[in-house]
């Protein structure tokens, strides 16, 4: 088995506040997550909470 390991970093030039907002809520979430610009994500939720879940549904766009 391979024990190769790869770390990725990136640094994020933005008040923590506004990027956890973005990262966590349902209402940005659909704005980002997406595979590609022919996919959307129609709904999001979100329950931070320990045991939570968290479920994002991705489709291809309509023509």
């Amino acid at each position: 088995m391979d024990n190769r390991k790869i770390t990725i970093k990136t640094l994020v030039k933005k008040p923590i506040q506004q990027v956890w907002e973005l990262w966590t809520l349902p209402e940005h979430i659909v704005e980002w997550n997406n595979a590609s610009e022919d996919w959307y994500t129609p709904s999001a939720e979100n329950d931070l909470r320990a045991g939570g879940k968290f479920i994002y549904k991705m489709a291809a766009r309509p023509f």
